[in-house]
């Protein structure tokens, strides 16, 4: 391993914490804002073409966010299990970590693209009977699935980058999507100039078509200047330890992940007992809670590498000063985006082409929801540092409880005793405030297990 790769490793030893935090995660943010706003963009187009397309892409949403799930999970464990092998010295073992890294993604994107040729009109069948939505949503669902590589590689890559200590690099390579899927969005979709006009399948087109350009920028950018994976990055290999130890750490977040998918299945068929119109509300708090949390991604990107290769040198006093400032830094700058949000709720719903129906319905979803947004992004770091921290099991129930159990618990129950959409939304901030509550607590009993003589906490 070569002098600056060992420096850029050192730094998260040895550097302030929040200047490594911010130098890590920063860019991270950056990037996962201009992803968000993408999605969001993207949307808003869809939109313009009715809404019935804007309730299409709302429910092929939960099944879209599986590959993510997947992607996302698997690359969280990769980044882990690498960083802790190369901050013990173990560099054999962080190659086969890589090499095992691209067969399983060659594998997933195998099993997408048989359930996009296969499976994606049944499981709109099972969703909706409005034909015009089912048929709009299965082109749209089946060309993200049947192109899947470009989100499985998409994050492996970018996260290798993160480890390396190349957060800016890994920002660019998914900045470069965003402008591709930016560009080609309204080309695609209304046929201006030269381009066919393609509809919602413009679209989906356009976001896959940005999501395999940052892979290309992302492979170029580790083989330029990652040289502690060029040689491994491109070839398949596998071994069973290596492929353990990335689901142990990955596990959580693709359980997670595709239980808010499910979850979102079986909340949007309690909504179609209202109307079709508050599924596309509930599509749209979706996409906004997952732009407003893109900071909160970003920074748990960033804290992974420097949790795990700290706790694999064992600087415990490091581990606990990064996880009180992503805690608290991310919760502070949620109640930002919850003050702004309540000020501004009916310029978001104009974005989105919203009628009166949809504006009536809207409004009273986002000023109630948008109150979760402290205590979600709370829980969620707390949970992405007991995955990098061996206690997966911790974060796998906050994940449960957060994004399935309770939440649908709640939508449920709100529904069944109320009948009335206002008081269902109140779904959201109940689930997220007992999901901290819950947090909290785990996080107190894993740090005694965890380091019981440093008797620190979240305070």
């Amino acid at each position: 391993m070569n002098s600056e790769k060992t420096d850029r490793m050192c730094q998260m030893a040895e550097l302030p914490v929040p200047e490594v935090l911010i130098r890590m995660s920063l860019p991270m943010m950056i990037s996962f804002f201009i992803q968000a706003m993408y999605n969001i963009v993207d949307s808003i187009f869809v939109a313009r073409i009715s809404e019935n397309a804007f309730t299409a892409v709302s429910l092929a949403f939960p099944m879209q966010q599986i590959v993510t799930a997947i992607a996302v999970g698997t690359a969280t464990g990769v980044s882990a299990v690498w960083s802790r092998y190369m901050g013990m010295g173990k560099r054999e073992n962080a190659s086969a970590a890589i090499r095992t890294m691209t067969t399983m993604g060659l594998l997933f994107t195998a099993l997408f693209l048989f359930l996009g040729l296969f499976a994606s009109r049944p499981l709109f069948r099972l969703q909706t009977d409005v034909q015009e939505i089912g048929e709009m949503g299965t082109v749209y669902l089946a060309i993200n699935w049947c192109f899947s590589c470009g989100t499985i590689f998409g994050k492996y890559y970018e996260r290798l980058l993160v480890s390396a200590g190349r957060s800016v690099l890994s920002m660019a390579a998914m900045a470069s999507g965003a402008i591709f899927n930016l560009i080609f969005d309204p080309l695609l979709i209304f046929g201006i100039g030269p381009f066919p006009e393609l509809g919602i399948a413009g679209a989906a087109y356009a976001t896959v078509g940005g999501q395999i350009f940052a892979v290309l920028v992302a492979i170029a950018l580790n083989r330029k200047y990652n040289p502690a994976v060029r040689q491994d990055m491109l070839r398949p290999g596998f071994s069973l330890s290596a492929a353990g130890d990335i689901l142990r750490v990955g596990l959580p977040s693709i359980i997670t992940m595709g239980l808010s998918s499910l979850t979102s299945f079986f909340i949007n068929q309690i909504l179609l007992v209202y109307s079709t119109t508050a599924t596309a509300v509930y599509g749209i708090w979706m996409k906004l809670q997952n732009f407003c949390y893109m900071p909160t991604y970003g920074l748990n990107n960033g804290i992974v590498p420097i949790l795990s290769y700290n706790y694999g040198i064992r600087r415990t006093d490091r581990v606990n000063q990064t996880m009180r400032l992503a805690v608290w830094g991310s919760a502070a700058l949620m109640c930002l985006l919850l003050v702004i949000l309540e000020l501004v709720p009916q310029g978001i719903l104009t974005l989105f082409s919203a009628g009166e129906q949809m504006r009536e319905i809207g409004l009273a979803c986002l000023r109630v929801c948008v109150i979760s947004l402290p205590f979600g992004a709370a829980s969620m770091v707390l949970s992405t540092s007991m995955q990098a921290l061996d206690h997966s099991r911790y974060a796998m129930l906050i994940n449960i409880l957060r994004q399935c159990a309770l939440l649908i618990f709640c939508f449920f129950a709100l529904s069944l005793l109320t009948h009335n959409l206002k008081w269902v939304w109140l779904a959201v901030p109940v689930t997220e405030l007992v999901t901290f509550a819950v947090s909290m607590e785990l996080n107190r009993r894993f740090r005694r297990r965890l380091f019981p003589s440093s008797g620190e906490d979240l305070k």
